[in-house]
């Protein structure tokens, strides 16, 4: 084939490609009703717009749907229902009242022990008076301090018992109980556990002769109360003691050589 044949089959060719493409170009347009049609476009809307007032809702997919809008009664929201009334709280219950405390029990009284030493201050007997029904008492002259004679009482009892005061002497043909040396009070009443001695001091006569009346006296009675009764009585020297008018003797004491002080 020539050069220019070549070229004149090649330019038909062409031309009739170029017709062909123009024809279905044509065709594709046209949908016979004289309407434009696009064809769907993936993720644009094929449906009719929705009326005004309808909720517009995007589907999976990129696909919208279209919710009508109904009665605008109904797409109104339902009323909120009204609160229900609170519930009346209870009323809290009376609290029972307390009951009352007993009473603390009375403590009971210390037994009856025997104490050397009484509350300060205190002639107050604690336990059953010394006399001579349960004590055996003595009467011994002295040699220091001088003229003096040293009342023992020995508790012979099974129980405790109370020198209280001073003893009360009666010497042989006495009128009357001597003095007491008021100095010599001890601070509490002399209790003797059985067995245990208490003392008194007897001041005879003046050691410097200064006393008067002087006589001898063989016989003593020692009374443990003012009434007189169990008194006792202690042998004496067989020669006596010598007393005068300076006859003096102490309170009952817890120990001899408070009771020979004086």
């Amino acid at each position: 084939m020539s050069a220019r044949t070549a070229r004149t089959t090649r330019t038909r060719l062409l031309a009739a490609a170029a017709l062909t493409i123009a024809t279905l170009s044509l065709t594709a347009c046209n949908d016979g009703e004289g309407v434009h049609d696009e064809g769907a476009s993936a993720g644009v809307s094929s449906s009719t717009p929705a009326p005004a007032g309808s909720a517009t809702a995007t589907a999976a997919g990129g696909t919208t749907t279209t919710t009508g809008g109904g009665d605008r009664a109904n797409s109104a929201s339902d009323s909120t229902g009204s609160k229900g009334s609170t519930g009346a709280t209870g009323s809290t219950g009376v609290t029972g009242s307390t009951g009352s405390t007993g009473s603390t029990g009375s403590t009971g009284s210390a037994g009856a022990t025997s104490s050397k030493k009484g509350s300060s201050g205190s002639n107050s007997t604690r336990n059953t008076p010394c006399n001579g029904t349960n004590t055996k008492t003595t009467a011994t002259e002295v040699s220091r301090p001088l003229n003096h004679l040293l009342i023992t009482v020995t508790n012979t009892g099974s129980k405790s018992c109370d020198l209280v005061g001073y003893p009360y002497l009666r010497f042989t043909d006495a009128q009357s109980v001597p003095p007491v040396f008021e100095d010599s009070k001890p601070q509490a009443v002399v209790s003797l556990f059985p067995g245990e001695s208490g003392y008194a001091g007897v001041l005879l006569s003046a050691a410097d002769g200064s006393g008067s009346n002087g006589r001898t006296a063989k016989t003593l009675e020692i009374l443990f109360n003012t009434e007189g009764t169990n008194s006792a009585h202690p042998s004496l020297p067989a020669k006596g003691v010598h007393i005068d008018d300076k006859l003096t003797t102490t309170y009952w004491q817890q120990s001899m050589d408070d009771a020979l002080a004086w």
